[in-house]
């Protein structure tokens, strides 16, 4: 069972009464019935309804905590906290390492069940676990899979919908109002969604971030984040379909995963 420390992951405490109520009200997962060791997936978007922090909930007793970008924690706790006004909720960091295992069920406390997807196992938080595996490692792991993570989406660039929140357990369309609701709603209600985050394959080094994917003459995406043979990609799907994609003038073909096949 392969333990990684995920150094890029960082926490931040929420308490007060408040907590729950407030966070309902702010991302697109519903948090409400959140039990201590239960974890869901969402994000916090702009008004216009883009993503700007990915995040985990998780439960704790009449608390949560929020797993984060590290290099985006501060940032996150400022916007919670200009939205917060008069709610009775207190956001700090919190230093507990962030780990992920796959494989073997890890034993031991602190282990809860990734929401997003069964096969990319567990995320610890306080786990008494030694790492065996480097983050690059998990990363791989991930991408095997076909998951886009948090260096594919960048900041205030995507909507959550292109990057498959919504087939990873990252949306509630049935819970309250949220920020940048409207906009996520229309996009699921019309079928407008013209682009996804999907896995591409190729021979070689992974292309250049924001290298151009071809189809024909015609620009059907875009490169993301990457390994040697695999990569992520934005595809524009009415174009990728059937096609003969190319990439920095190299074929590649659109890995579907199973749990992308809507």
């Amino acid at each position: 069972m392969p333990v990684a420390h995920l150094d890029s992951r960082a926490l931040i405490a929420v308490t007060g009464p408040d907590w729950e109520g407030f966070l309902q009200g702010q991302l697109t997962q519903n948090v409400e019935g959140l039990r201590p060791g239960e974890a869901r997936f969402g994000a916090l978007l702009t008004p216009q309804g883009r993503l700007l922090f990915d995040l985990f909930v998780i439960g704790q007793t009449e608390a949560c905590l929020i797993d984060c970008r590290r290099d985006r924690r501060e940032a996150l706790i400022q916007r919670l906290t200009l939205y917060r006004l008069r709610a009775k909720v207190v956001f700090a960091p919190d230093e507990r390492p962030v780990l992920a295992a796959w494989g073997e069920a890890p034993s031991g406390g602190g282990w809860v069940a990734d929401p997003r997807l069964g096969a990319l196992g567990w995320r610890g938080y306080g786990a008494a676990a030694e790492p065996s595996a480097a983050e690059a490692d998990y990363d791989a792991h991930r991408l095997a899979l076909g998951v886009p993570g948090s260096d594919d989406w960048g900041d205030d660039a995507s909507y959550p919908i292109e990057a498959d929140f919504d087939l990873l357990n990252g949306i509630d369309f049935k819970k309250g109002c949220f920020v940048g609701q409207e906009t996520t709603s229309r996009m699921k209600r019309r079928g407008q969604i013209r682009s996804r985050m999907l896995p591409i394959t190729f021979d070689g080094p992974p292309p250049a971030p924001g290298a151009e994917i071809l189809a024909g003459t015609l620009r059907a995406g875009e490169a993301l984040s990457g390994m040697p043979g695999r990569a992520m990609a934005l595809l524009r799907l009415d174009r990728v379909e059937g096609a003969e994609l190319t990439v920095e003038g190299r074929p590649c073909r659109v890995a579907w995963p199973d749990w992308a096949q809507t």
